[in-house]
């Protein structure tokens, strides 16, 4: 049965124009999967209305492009709230966030995506305003120094990470709410893709549905990238409907194989196989080969193939599994075969 709506819902703005042009749901009856989630948040939200108090601050936290940015718009527009999007890398001093929570009106959200990267300083500058909604504000230094406090209104802030354990044990603290989104099953990444096509106009199948959710790698961002290059390859290539094998074509053209695995995803598993005998090597080590940041591995290319099976991480570094060699059809090195005995 399908949820009721929470609140009464706002008139089309072009920032709403902007959001159907995303995918993005609106709502929470139609966010697709992550169920006992958005179950959990539907009764959080109801509570939060009946009291007519601001949700308490929440925390996201999980792989990247699973939805945590798309929660907080739908939090936002379900408490009939306006909602402030910032990030933790563009906080770089107190007074950037000074700014932000005086302007904040009563049940605002303030989203704060990479909240794990705050650097210390503005970070502590959070605390009051988090749990007695003031802040306090040095003006000038030395004998002539004063302190000045500023009451704010109550707001709701949800932060949003990919490394949950980065963040400061005091930082966590002052959350109230904790939600972990996890990949996707391929049946609800079907869904969303079905979805998508119909939002963007393009005639889509079940088994051409089902063909680009599989190789989406459990998340929703990737699949309506993917769907979005499916279609332009059917609008040229086809006669503007997509089926199994219009994707498949499509998605070898994009270099994205079976399960899902992309070129970075193959370079990074052949250097570990091929320059480092299999492992273990250390993320750096890796990243430097790959001339690659080590934050893009660590938060874009590890999580699923860790999910999958295709990669540990131990002490020593990362090592590539049977399950790669298998995938590769590559004969895994003698040592390696010893160490598993």
């Amino acid at each position: 049965m399908a949820r009721e709506r929470l609140v009464t819902p706002k008139p089309t703005t072009a920032e709403d124009e902007h959001y159907n042009w995303s995918l993005r749901p609106k709502q929470l009856s139609e966010y697709i999967g992550q169920r006992k989630l958005v179950e959990k948040l539907a009764l959080s939200i109801k509570a939060a209305l009946q009291r007519g108090d601001p949700l308490e601050h929440i925390l996201f936290y999980g792989p990247a492009g699973l939805g945590k940015t798309t929660l907080a718009h739908i939090i936002a527009r379900e408490m009939n709230s306006k909602l402030i999007s910032t990030t933790g890398p563009g906080l770089t001093k107190p007074g950037d966030l000074m700014g932000i929570l005086t302007n904040l009106k009563e049940g605002d959200v303030l989203f704060i995506d990479e909240i794990h990267r705050l650097n210390t300083v503005v970070e502590e500058f959070l605390y009051p305003a988090m749990e007695d909604f003031q802040i306090d504000f040095l003006v000038d230094s030395g004998p002539h120094s004063r302190l000045i406090k500023f009451k704010l209104e109550r707001f709701t802030l949800i932060g949003a990470t990919t490394r949950a354990g980065l963040l400061s044990a005091p930082m966590r603290d002052r959350f109230g709410i904790f939600h972990h989104l996890d990949f996707y099953p391929k049946e609800d990444l079907k869904k969303i893709v079905k979805r998508s096509a119909k939002l963007i106009g393009i005639d889509i199948d079940e088994l051409g549905a089902e063909e680009v959710a599989r190789r989406s790698r459990g998340t929703p961002r990737i699949a309506n990238r993917l769907l979005r290059r499916v279609r332009d390859y059917c609008q040229v290539k086809a006669d503007g409907k997509i089926t199994a094998e219009i994707s498949n074509k499509a998605l070898k053209i994009e270099g994205v194989d079976d399960i899902g695995l992309d070129d970075l995803d193959r370079s990074y598993l052949r250097i570990i196989t091929d320059y480092y005998n299999g492992g273990p090597v250390g993320i750096e080590a890796i990243a430097s080969t790959l001339n690659e940041e080590a934050d893009t591995l660590q938060d874009v290319v590890e999580p699923y193939l860790l999910k999958i099976g295709f990669v540990h991480r131990t002490r020593k570094g990362r090592v590539a599994s049977d399950r790669c060699y298998q995938h590769f059809k590559i004969s895994m090195p003698s040592n390696r075969q010893r160490e598993l005995l």
